[in-house]
């Protein structure tokens, strides 16, 4: 397990990766216009150049899962400050199976989901993401 200084290390050098000018531009594509309700949805995305923002983004943090499922990054302090990793889970969650399945990739976020599953209140906190993320769709289209 690491030191709470190592974790406070490691998670600052993952915040620098972040702010890497691609990387940025597909965590607001993702936080913005990702927003697949079906795995038709989806598949219709991995037929477009937006794919790149969703395997960037989706690689980046089931990395940054990893490094907390080895122990190289303490749990508590990784939730403190990755709440954005839940907004991109929240919207594939649901179908995460049928996503795993359909892209041939059995370990599709496979970390995430490990974090995910441990972290206090998740299930709720996505909920209400996934809910919020409703309204604004909604709004947008009527």
């Amino acid at each position: 397990m690491s030191t709470p200084h190592e974790s406070a290390q490691s998670l600052m050098q993952l915040f620098d990766l972040r702010r890497e000018e691609k990387l940025r531009e597909a965590r607001i594509w993702v936080a913005t216009s990702f927003n697949p309700r079906s795995i038709e949805d989806f598949a219709a995305i991995t037929q477009t150049d937006e794919y790149t923002n969703f395997r960037m983004v989706s690689g980046y943090w089931d990395m940054a899962a990893s490094f907390v499922v080895a122990g190289a990054i303490d749990p508590e302090m990784f939730q403190a400050v990755s709440g954005e990793m839940l907004l991109l889970y929240c919207k594939v969650e649901l179908m995460i199976d049928e996503l795993r399945e359909s892209v041939g990739n059995p370990d599709l976020l496979k970390y995430v989901q490990a974090v995910a599953d441990e972290w206090p209140g998740a299930r709720d906190r996505m909920a209400g993401m996934r809910e919020y993320f409703s309204g604004l769709a909604a709004a947008a289209s009527g």
